[in-house]
């Protein structure tokens, strides 16, 4: 069985909602962002989908397009 995180159904303060907002801005993935606060990716998906934040990366061309 998995090891539970260490934040696990603790209540997200107004800090973690500021640092998951940082780290998304940054093309951080949702699984290092989950390990960086302890936290499992599907809460970290959540938690951004309910304040509204990306989790998609801002520097990837779309369909592996790259300019000549």
């Amino acid at each position: 069985m998995a090891k539970t995180p260490g934040n696990h159904g603790k209540h997200w303060t107004p800090e973690a909602v500021s640092q998951l907002n940082d780290l998304a801005k940054k093309n951080t993935p949702t699984r290092v962002i989950g390990l960086k606060m302890q936290r499992t990716p599907e809460a970290v998906a959540q938690k951004a989908s309910q304040e509204k934040i990306s989790l998609k990366p801002t520097n990837q061309s779309p369909y592996n397009r790259r300019k000549p």
